[in-house]
Order: C-alpha cells, then structure tokens, then sequence
C-alpha cells in the first residue's frame, strides 16, 4: 500500500462530496461491541452500522485476545454483503475515540482490500463541519465480489513483540494509567522495554490526525523511525491499530501485534513491567 496521508485518510469534505456521486462508495459506522448503539443514533447518510467484535474480529480466546483477526472467510461474506467490490472505496468512521474505526481501517487492508479509508474525526467531524445526519443506517440492497487475501499488513505475535521491545521500539498505544498499571493487580502493566505511546497524542485540538509532519516528529521521539524494528500494541489490538494508521500516514510501517495486551496476559509465565520506566 502507499505511504502517503491520501492513501490512509479521508476528509469529510472529501466524503461529503463523494456521497450521492457515481463511484462505488461503501460507508460503514463502527460500533466497537455486539450492541444496537448504531440504531439508536444519528449517522453519516448511506452508512451500514456494522460491529467490531461480530462482523470484523474473531471470537476472543485466551490465547488469541478479546479481539483476534476474523476468519477470512466469514470476514468476506460480511464485506460482500455490505455490496464492497475490490473497486470500492471503503469509508470507515465511528463515534468515538476512532480506535474502533482505526481497526476496522487496517482489518480491510489486512484482507487485501487497496482503497479503505478512515474518516479523519469520525463523526465528531462530519457534524462539527455541518454536514447532514440520518436516523437510521441503510441495509445494502447489493452483492459485492470482493476476494478477502489474508497478509495485507504485517503482524506480530507475542515472541516478536518481545524482542522488539529489547532491540527496537515496541509502542504502547494504551493511556498512561493502563501503561503503567497497578501494584496490587499483578496482570497490568505493560510489555517489558514497551514504550508508552498513547494514540491519542496523534490527535490535534480538533479531533483530526495531526499534519503528516507533526505525526512524522511524534513518532521519530518515540524511536519509531530509521533502521530500528518497530511495533504497535494496547488493549486487544485497536487503538493500536489507530496509531498505526496515523503512522501510515506519515510514511512510517510497522506491523500489529494483534492480541495485544489481552493475549500477552493469557500466559501467566509472561514477564510484566508496571511504573513509567520501560522496565
């Protein structure tokens, strides 16, 4: 895929302009869990709500994470019953911090899909730039042709992130507090030589990615730039994801370790590291 912030982000100017035009448009609103929030709330006019944990992910086991990859077989059922074709553009947003979004955003590139794009705001920017609302999401009326082909973004599983975190720069995209844990609850914490790297500070005033050269600084103070391995982790997998596409965005690849956190702590023989230091 390409590198540059066009090829990561859509703008809702972009996306305003786009709806009702003659290209093959697909717009889906994120619901993070198995909930009927996306009924029950304005969205962006033409977007089919889809789930996160039901439609996207595959079912949490301990080994896996709460929020391990799909079966990509049922994964392309979901994505040709919401009419997506290998020409369409895929317009993903949410309604919240965008983690939910910024995952869906690299499942569809993980499956091969080339022109999935992330709302940049979400829903918070398309109503704060005035644009019109729909009560209720749309039911695809047609039948997509695209061919799910696993391996579009590079991931990692636990060994990896392990040796990454000692040899090159393993961010952490979770808050601080979930960083550096509790005392008394010897399952937080995070990965030891894990650097904290919230996903919220790729995020300007306005709720949009910050400029490609703000994003590209950012990362290059976290270590995550030049020779040096690199990864992204959180919870089960999502506000890294989110990270990632800001990296994306600033030209910067890395891979997902997909379990995250949630796998990580699936064996208890894993080593934690809890405080501010890396550990």
């Amino acid at each position: 895929m390409g590198d540059s912030r066009f090829d990561v982000l859509i703008t809702v100017e972009e996306l305003a302009a786009r709806i009702g035009g003659d290209g093959d448009l697909v717009i889906l609103d994120v619901s993070d869990d198995l909930e009927t929030a996306p009924l029950e709330r304005p969205v962006i006019p033409g977007a089919i709500a889809v789930s996160l944990a039901s439609d996207i992910s595959g079912p949490g086991t301990k080994q896996g994470g709460r929020r391990p990859l799909p079966d990509p077989g049922v994964l392309q059922e979901n994505l040709r019953r919401w009419g997506i074709g290998p020409e369409s553009l895929v317009v993903v947003y949410d309604n919240a911090s965008g983690a939910q979004a910024g995952r869906a955003w690299w499942t569809l590139r993980w499956a091969g899909h080339p022109n999935a794009r992330l709302l940049d705001g979400g829903f918070a920017a398309w109503q704060a730039a005035g644009h019109g609302t729909a009560q209720q999401p749309i039911h695809p009326q047609g039948r997509g042709s695209f061919t799910v082909r696993p391996g579009g973004m590079p991931t990692i599983e636990a060994d990896e992130a392990a040796d990454i975190a000692k040899q090159g720069a393993l961010l952490d995209a979770r808050g601080k507090a979930a960083y550096e844990g509790e005392p008394d609850k010897p399952a937080t914490g995070h990965i030891p030589g894990a650097i904290s790297a919230p996903s919220a500070g790729t995020i300007g005033p306005d709720g949009t990615f910050k400029s490609t050269e703000e994003l590209r600084a950012h990362f290059a103070g976290l270590g995550a730039a030049g020779a040096n391995p690199v990864g992204v982790y959180c919870g089960s997998g999502n506000a890294a994801a989110h990270e990632l596409a800001a990296m994306y965005a600033a030209g910067i690849e890395a891979p997902l370790y997909v379990g995250s956190w949630s796998a990580w702590t699936g064996d208890p023989s894993r080593p934690v590291a809890q405080g501010s230091e890396r550990g």
